[in-house]
């Protein structure tokens, strides 16, 4: 049911998949570094890995947040991890004249969740002939997501894969409903669950946004117990320095211990079903 993506191996169907990196390309130092960690990881667990990285953070709450250290700069390493770690690479565009550019550079284009309704850029990405990863908006339940795959499939693009991220809760936080992973999954595409995003405290005072990064494994074992398909999750080597979303991000060192357990999870979950 997993798309197409190149570099991407994923023979066991039963196994679930990642979608992993920080939340925005802030060096090359740094990216290599979370990406060669995060492949050792993968191959120890026999998980397979879509490294993660914006090349540019476009929804900002204040003016002079971080937006990224240059588009082409940040792409070109992205680009660079790929081949250097045989691993397909996903980012995030925000306009239709985004596709092209991204395209050139990466595995996989990504749809932001506040955008995941814009025409024009869901076809654009389509047209790219590149898998697109749509994140479901906070606002839509998961029926209204068969329309965002319509409009990339209108292109002859059927590497489409959905992300559950959470729903706004109140003003200042959200909440994920379980439910939605089955039901998306009922449109034949890949469903992902987003275990750090879904955790954000959006529209603080502050101007920057809060999170609850001790909920992530919680998250986590719950999307593979209901049997999501991928798990996305952003990660550092130290949130509390990083130049977005630091708030809710999974530290680097924590995430050996996650896929031990998450991967012991599907286990479970594999053989019960089987032996039904």
């Amino acid at each position: 049911m997993l798309p197409l993506i190149p570099k991407l191996n994923h023979s066991d169907s039963s196994q679930f998949f990642l979608l992993a990196g920080p939340c925005a390309i802030e060096g090359r130092d740094m990216a290599m570094k979370i990406a060669e960690h995060l492949k050792l990881l993968s191959d120890e667990f026999k998980v397979p890995l879509i490294f993660k990285g914006s090349y540019k953070k476009a929804n900002r709450t204040k003016l002079d947040s971080f937006t990224g250290i240059g588009d082409e700069k940040a792409l070109k390493i992205l680009a660079e991890i790929s081949a250097q770690f045989n691993i397909p690479v996903v980012t995030d565009i925000h306009t239709a004249a985004e596709a092209a550019i991204a395209a050139e550079f990466v595995d996989v284009l990504q749809i932001p969740a506040f955008l995941c309704r814009q025409t024009d850029l869901l076809i654009a990405a389509a047209t790219t002939g590149k898998p697109v990863n749509i994140k479901k908006g906070q606002f839509m339940g998961p029926s209204g997501m068969k329309f965002a795959i319509d409009k990339v499939a209108s292109q002859s693009n059927a590497a489409i894969m959905l992300t559950e991220r959470g729903t706004m809760f109140g003003y200042q936080d959200l909440i994920v409903d379980f439910r939605s992973i089955p039901e998306m999954q009922e449109y034949g595409n890949p469903i992902i669950l987003d275990c750090t995003h879904s955790l954000q405290q959006p529209n603080q005072g502050s101007g920057i946004t809060g999170g609850k990064p001790a909920m992530i494994e919680t998250i986590a074992k719950a999307g593979i117990a209901v049997g999501v398909d991928g798990l996305f999750i952003e990660t550092h080597p130290d949130p509390s320095k990083a130049k977005s979303d630091g708030a809710n991000m999974l530290p680097l060192h924590k995430f050996r211990d996650l896929l031990k357990i998450t991967t012991n999870i599907r286990s479970v979950t594999n053989n019960t079903v089987n032996n039904l």
